[in-house]
């Protein structure tokens, strides 16, 4: 064939930015760059939006921070109409509500769906990255921002046997879309996270046995979860605007809530014990927002972990059961602490048993049982809630390749290295949203999702305008920011417990604390400063001429 017949390789599709995730950070980033005249193709791995709603559909999933406040704010028209039906949303409830998101602003028509980000590599001669994806095809953009989410990648546990067990086997975080019925069945829970805590209750009701293996006794506080009334929902519309600015500037969650003026030794003991109870009777995750020092002073924190193990020696009958549910190992909220709907009271149940496999670890899995300490604990269904390899599991399982061919990896094998949790040096136009080095996880992440969106956005802005092609973290800010980062952690009492914070449910994960804890407020002006300064500690590129920014 001669050359002037040859068919002309057709070039790939190029887009300003490509997005990897349709979760809320996902489909929020979407509709900011359409806002900013960019154009942008979203990959999804599901089938439909939602994210961590998407894959966590578990019996009982719901989330920790009451729905009115666990939603976005970019939309005044979207926060007036949306109906929420309780306190804290149930799962099918958020995915629709995420839903009604994509179709109110038309977003699925730049979202493509069952398709995985597979590789992404920075062109440096073009300034580009190059972006393939499991359908086989590749695609160039300027700008690539991973959504990925902190709690999407559900790890699997390495037990002996767990291959040839003959039975169903359910991980909560790739819970089937079906129903599941486990109504005259044996089941197993193996985890007593979140996910376990908030599904042993709903499952114990169905099966005709349960045997709920714990690891890790966590602290868990009662949602008091109830339906919402139309005066209820109307006076959190009403007052938006300042519980919007009080999340976004104030509260060190992004939650809106009292903030408290004094610390737990000021009080009495009678006092406090009346403010723990009426908190604890109120529910929900701002038991931790009694006194302003129980994340930073043992004493003050134990006056609240012993009040919490004091409830469950009340609630739980056994005594030797409600011992082994009594946290001892970590400072109560070192942990995420956990929300529930009768989990301790639970195990008062005739057909539900609690086995510690703390002190005897499970030995294997047979075709039908588990067996612990010699003894097999017959079961015809396994429910695996062992979370998540959180924060940078889901960035791990793409190849992404920054300048010289470096992988993401390779440079975060020693634990995850970010200047603001946005970017990471050597890695040019890769941002990331609520990754390590910002509130993320120790937050209301729609908050933080729409705080790191709207930055992202801002900074493509900023550079478009001034005809910049590149932005990259500078080594120098990024170092100490992760210097930062883990200074104000080892302040507090978070770094004294083995969480997946610290990456330690993680087998050969390096232990270091991964989410900023200065709060949300303070992170939020740290980032407004950097961007008021022409983005310090960045380094900004135009294609023919470099321009370094000023020294952090």
């Amino acid at each position: 064939m001669s050359a002037t017949s040859s068919v002309t390789a057709k070039s790939p599709e190029s887009y300003d930015v490509v997005v990897v995730g349709a979760g809320f950070a996902g489909m929020y980033m979407l509709h900011r760059l359409r806002g900013q005249g960019m154009t942008a193709r979203v990959y999804e791995q599901g089938s439909g939006v939602g994210g961590t709603w998407y894959w966590n559909r578990y019996p009982g999933a719901r989330c920790d921070v009451e729905s009115m406040q666990y939603s976005y704010s970019f939309s005044e028209e979207l926060q007036q109409e949306w109906d929420w039906s309780e306190r804290y949303a149930p799962q099918p409830e958020i995915l629709k509500y995420a839903n009604h998101v994509a179709d109110r602003f038309d977003l699925r028509r730049d979202i493509q769906f069952n398709t995985r980000v597979e590789r992404a590599a920075f062109d440096e001669a073009n300034n580009l990255w190059s972006v393939s994806t499991s359908d086989g095809r590749t695609v160039t953009a300027k700008f690539v921002v991973l959504a990925t989410g902190c709690l999407s990648n559900a790890r699997m546990p390495e037990i002996k046997g767990l291959d040839r067990f003959k039975g169903k086997v359910y991980h909560t975080g790739h819970w089937p879309h079906e129903e599941v019925d486990f109504t005259g069945q044996r089941v197993g829970v193996i985890g007593t996270g979140s996910s376990g805590i908030q599904s042993v209750p709903v499952i114990a009701e169905q099966a005709s046995q349960l045997t709920v293996f714990q690891r890790t006794a966590n602290f868990s506080i009662p949602a008091r979860n109830a339906p919402l009334t139309q005066e209820e929902r109307q006076k959190f519309r009403d007052n938006y605007p300042e519980i919007r600015r009080f999340a976004r500037e104030v509260a060190k969650n992004g939650i809106y809530t009292e903030m408290p003026d004094r610390g737990a030794l000021d009080d009495g003991g009678n006092e406090r014990r009346a403010k723990y109870e009426a908190r604890w009777n109120r529910g929900g995750l701002t038991f931790m927002s009694v006194y302003n020092n129980l994340a930073l002073d043992k004493a003050a924190n134990d006056t609240a972990a012993d009040f919490v193990r004091g409830k469950i020696a009340e609630i739980v009958k056994d005594r030797e059961t409600a011992k082994l549910l009594q946290p001892n190992n970590h400072p109560i909220g070192s942990k995420r602490i956990c929300i529930d709907t009768n989990y301790f009271a639970t195990f008062n149940r005739p057909n539900v048993t609690l086995v510690d496999i703390k002190s005897n670890p499970i030995e294997e899995i047979t075709e039908n049982a588990v067996r612990v300490a010699g003894r097999d604990y017959e079961v015809d269904a396994l429910v695996l809630a062992t979370g998540f390899d959180a924060m940078t599991g889901s960035v791990a399982k793409i190849d992404i390749r920054g300048r010289g061919g470096q992988t993401l990896n390779q440079k975060w094998a020693a634990g995850p290295r970010t200047y603001l949790g946005l970017m990471s040096s050597g890695f040019p136009n890769l941002f990331v949203v609520t990754g390590p080095g910002s509130p993320s996880v120790l937050s209301n992440m729609i908050v933080s999702i729409e705080q790191h969106v709207d930055w992202i956005t801002d900074c493509m802005a900023y550079l478009r305008d001034r005809g910049l092609d590149t932005i990259e973290a500078r080594v120098d800010a990024e170092d100490k920011w992760v210097t930062h980062v883990n200074e104000v952690a080892a302040t507090t009492l978070y770094p004294q417990a083995n969480s997946w914070y610290m990456g330690a449910n993680v087998p050969g994960k390096p232990r270091i604390f991964m989410p900023y804890i200065g709060g949300v407020g303070p992170y939020r002006q740290i980032c407004n400063d950097v961007a008021a300064k022409g983005y310090e500690g960045f380094v900004m590129e135009r294609a023919e001429q470099p321009r370094e920014m000023a020294a952090l």
